[in-house]
């Protein structure tokens, strides 16, 4: 199952965080990385003021179900020493599970596409660097949604 996942980190040493997210996304049993976007440096996007972020999104094939695939996202973040303290606060790591073949689901620990995709640049202008004519289940492509936004965020990529 093609699959999409958002990563950003703003606390520590994010780039850092990020490509360890990256690696350890390669590493998950039964899944392949197959794709992933250019790092940016993104504003922060809620109420909360902060650090800006590096924000990233990786394809995957996975044969995980999105539940498992999630719970695997949700250990990454543990390892890399997220702690879940404010709600759109700063992160050490945060992985979203974005995208999940043509799925949409909504359980009480899993909502896909993620809710706010539409509305987030930081997700969306680097998802549409590997995936511009994806169709969000129930929202549209990916390329479409992103011209709908008055603004991104991006501050800029960060040089690899």
């Amino acid at each position: 199952m093609p699959a999409y996942v958002g990563v950003g980190s703003n606390v520590g040493e994010p780039q850092a965080q990020v490509r360890k997210a990256l690696a350890a996304l390669g590493a998950l049993p039964q899944t392949r990385l197959v794709a992933i976007s250019p790092l940016y440096r993104t504003r922060p996007f809620g109420p909360v003021a902060q650090d800006d972020f590096i924000n990233a999104v990786a394809g995957v094939l996975t044969q995980l179900p999105a539940d498992q695939l999630l719970a695997a996202l949700l250990d990454i973040e543990t390892m890399q020493g997220r702690v879940r303290a404010e709600r759109w606060g700063p992160r050490q790591l945060d992985l979203d599970l974005l995208v999940y073949g043509a799925q949409q689901i909504d359980s009480a620990g899993l909502k896909v596409p993620h809710p706010g995709i539409a509305e987030r640049g930081f997700v969306l202008r680097p998802l549409a660097d590997i995936a511009p004519d994806l169709e969000v289940p129930g929202m549209g492509r990916v390329d479409d949604l992103l011209a709908r936004l008055p603004g991104d965020g991006i501050v800029g990529r960060v040089d690899a």
